[in-house]
């Protein structure tokens, strides 16, 4: 029941240089649980903006009335990766090295936000649902922790796909937690939900 809304909320994304740099933001309406309406679309270009400080923006909502505050940092991306199962960071013994030098007790100190790194392996999944008229489904798994993202390519027409890859987010509240969610890529519709599972970071 606001025409002003305060959301305050903070989400990082992570896009790499193969990614387009192209920000989409959509404004709805909801009037229940059935009933949304689109209040407008606006764009932002990532490259456009100058690095390492926060830019605030303004933005018009494209054919629709209202407009968008929004604060925008662009910085180096650290802690964040995506690689396959071969090139694993932890499999590197200097990398483990550096790693327990990073965090034994005498650094502990040193950075307070740094509280440490979860690193995943999405080696597959077994016997999911089928999604398509042919019997099949085309999944990709979306890794989630906090408010970072990160998801799996397709594996087009499987059931049981392999996806061995592996991924590292940084560790923001150890409170947090991961959850993995399976869905069915469909073309320029949304994504089926195929399943997901939740795991506290606490229990691992």
């Amino acid at each position: 029941k606001s025409a002003n809304p305060q959301w305050r909320e903070q989400f990082d994304f992570h896009y790499f240089s193969d990614r387009k740099d192209m920000l989409d933001i959509e404004v709805w309406r909801k009037d229940n649980k059935k009933h949304e309406e689109l209040l407008g679309t606006c764009k932002v270009d990532i490259t456009a903006l100058p690095t390492k400080q926060t830019n605030r923006l303004e933005l018009p909502l494209e054919k629709h009335p209202g407009s968008l505050l929004m604060l925008i940092a662009v910085a180096p991306c650290t802690g964040v990766s995506i690689s396959d199962l071969c090139v694993c960071p932890l499999a590197d013994p200097n990398e483990r090295k550096q790693i327990s030098q990073r965090y034994c007790i005498k650094n502990s100190f040193q950075d307070i936000k740094d509280i440490g790194f979860l690193q995943v392996k999405v080696l597959k999944a077994a016997d999911l649902l089928a999604a398509d008229f042919s019997g099949k489904s085309d999944p990709f798994c979306v890794l989630e922790l906090g408010n970072d993202s990160l998801q799996t390519h397709t594996v087009y027409k499987n059931l049981n796909p392999e996806w061995n890859k592996v991924f590292t987010f940084p560790i923001k509240d150890i409170h947090d937690v991961l959850e993995v969610t399976v869905f069915d890529e469909d073309g320029d519709k949304p994504p089926d939900f195929l399943g997901k599972v939740a795991i506290p970071l606490l229990s691992v």
